[in-house]
């Protein structure tokens, strides 16, 4: 919230303008605001014309109400993996800017954060944080809404690796692609691979299971079973 800051952080977007030249819509994280200020300043100096959109994530959007209400709004409890954008109130100096400036913000999902980041570390091959992943969610999930050529600033690469495979994992459940199953089966011979049998069918890849027969919750001839699979 400091116009040094803000002026030294709209450099990014004199680069894409001298990388992108035919760059049409410019798609980018807000968090506080100073990123996207930045950038907006810069890049409507030079060309007007380029559309730029700012992404916050959905529970910790304070820029719409805001900017409805004509004045910085602050939220009670944001909550987002999304931490390089997890903020309740927009900075002074870069709202005023942000609402004379850029075209639209939009927000995106925890399911959106999470396939996006799947996406560009199976796709692009790029190890990115949620927040930064932010404007590749938002084009996924409306792409029909962006006119092309468009530029998605991946800002940020500060992710734990335990936090990055358990939001891999959401992002593949999201897909799809990954599923988790508690069954219960008559304990009895060949109910188990019966069972097996029948994903193997369905082209479902094992990656692990748990069998248990001992639990107070299961009747004598029960066994539950916990799966979990690539699909």
């Amino acid at each position: 919230d400091h116009p040094d800051i803000i002026a030294g952080q709209g450099t990014v977007g004199l680069e894409i303008l001298e990388q992108c030249p035919e760059v049409r819509t410019i798609v980018l994280g807000i968090g506080g605001g100073g990123f996207a200020a930045g950038v907006a300043v810069a890049v409507k100096a030079l060309r007007p014309d380029v559309r730029i959109v700012g992404v916050q994530a959905e529970g910790a959007a304070c820029y719409p109400p805001s900017l409805a209400a004509g004045h910085p709004v602050s939220l009670d409890s944001p909550a987002t993996m999304a931490d390089g954008i997890k903020v309740g109130r927009p900075g002074d100096v870069p709202y005023r800017l942000i609402e004379e400036l850029v075209d639209e913000v939009r927000t995106v999902t925890e399911d959106e954060l999470s396939s996006a980041l799947l996406l560009c570390l199976e796709r692009a091959k790029l190890v990115v944080e949620p927040a930064g992943a932010s404007p590749v969610a938002a084009l996924l999930s409306d792409p029909e809404a962006f006119r092309g050529p468009v530029v998605a600033v991946l800002s940020g690469g500060n992710v734990d690796p335990l936090l990055m495979q358990r939001i891999l994992r959401h992002g593949m459940s999201a897909a799809g692609r990954y599923l988790s199953l508690r069954l219960r089966l008559t304990d009895r011979p060949g109910a188990l691979a019966a069972l097996l049998a029948a994903l193997t069918v369905a082209d479902a890849n094992v990656l692990d299971i748990s069998h248990v027969r001992t639990d107070p919750r299961l009747g004598l001839t029960e066994a539950e079973v916990d799966l979990h699979l690539e699909t």
